[in-house]
């Protein structure tokens, strides 16, 4: 495979052309010298990766994303296709231990063409509970919590990287890949500021929600999280566990339980009924319903209104 390809620059887009490149998948290349006009091809595993890949690379990269809108990033099965492109990539943006398919298939033919996000970004641990609950389905058993994408500063520091390596594998346009990540630093920052500014005074810092996505950015803006379901979203959850939800709602006075949008609110609907308290969506941001016209930056904002409407925030 050829990590060089010689590229012909076709300048830097404008930000709302990046973002809504970011359901663009034209299929991976092969990895030989290709014409002038050739795009890197980059092979994201789910939507947070293929939006900063978009946000980096413009219209200088093809981008195919793994999962499909509206599918569950934590399920994902690669089919044999998807197999393939990944080993024909130029670069496989991914998140260790988050998606066993997407490892496994990295580890076989992409160890070398492929980016874990996460590297240089403080992994926090995973609670006790969600240790157990991989351990009772059976399959691999991750130690950190892999939903870094959920503290916008962790955005940043993922775009940095992706503009690292596209500059690596494509140097002749590296000076655009360093203005686009600057661009998305920029925007992430206005959105962390946002976020601080907006939950600074909430008359409640427990977040109840349906599985425990957002320990980052709980940490980020000074929230407690506790979730019914654990790091799996579609696990059902024991009676126990339920009962014992509802019993810390009732006990710290939380009005509102946060359901997402890609997986069925019953659980959560079920603790709101037993506790009086309402239902709002907190999207984790794993990947969009299809069809859907929104972003990173725009669901960020939806999911900072649910907050502040639902904590309350002053």
């Amino acid at each position: 495979m050829n990590m060089s390809r010689a590229l012909a620059p076709t300048g830097l887009v404008g930000l709302a052309l990046v973002v809504s490149g970011c359901g663009s998948a034209t299929g991976a290349s092969s990895g030989t010298p290709g014409p002038a006009d050739s795009k890197v091809s980059v092979v994201a595993s789910f939507y947070p990766l293929q939006y900063a890949a978009a946000r980096i690379g413009g219209d200088h990269v093809s981008i195919t994303n793994l999962t499909a809108p509206g599918g569950e990033p934590h399920d994902l099965e690669l089919t044999p296709q998807q197999v393939g492109t990944i080993a024909d990539a130029n670069l496989v943006l991914y998140i260790k231990d988050f998606q066993p398919a997407v490892d496994d298939a990295v580890n076989q033919s992409a160890a070398t063409t492929s980016l874990d996000v996460s590297q240089g970004i403080a992994r926090l641990p995973l609670p006790p509970t969600q240790v157990a609950e991989a351990k009772d389905a059976g399959g691999p058993v991750p130690i950190n919590d892999p939903h870094i994408w959920l503290d916008p500063l962790n955005m940043t520091a993922i775009g940095n990287a992706v503009a690292k390596r596209l500059s690596t594998i494509d140097p002749a346009n590296s000076s655009t890949y360093d203005a686009n990540a600057a661009s998305l630093t920029t925007d992430m920052s206005a959105l962390d500021a946002h976020w601080s500014a907006g939950t600074k005074s909430c008359a409640n810092k427990n977040l109840v929600v349906s599985h425990e996505a957002f320990g980052y950015l709980s940490k980020r803006f000074g929230f407690s999280q506790l979730g019914i379901a654990g790091l799996t979203p579609d696990a059902e959850p024991s009676t126990a566990k339920v009962a014992e939800v509802a019993d810390f709602v009732r006990a710290h006075n939380v009005k509102t339980i946060y359901y997402e949008t890609l997986v069925d609110p019953k659980v959560a609907q079920t603790v709101a009924s037993e506790t009086g308290a309402k239902t709002a969506v907190l999207d984790p941001l794993e990947g969009l319903a299809a069809g859907s016209n929104a972003s990173y930056l725009t669901v960020m904002d939806d999911n900072l209104t649910a907050v502040r409407q639902g904590q309350p925030c002053s």
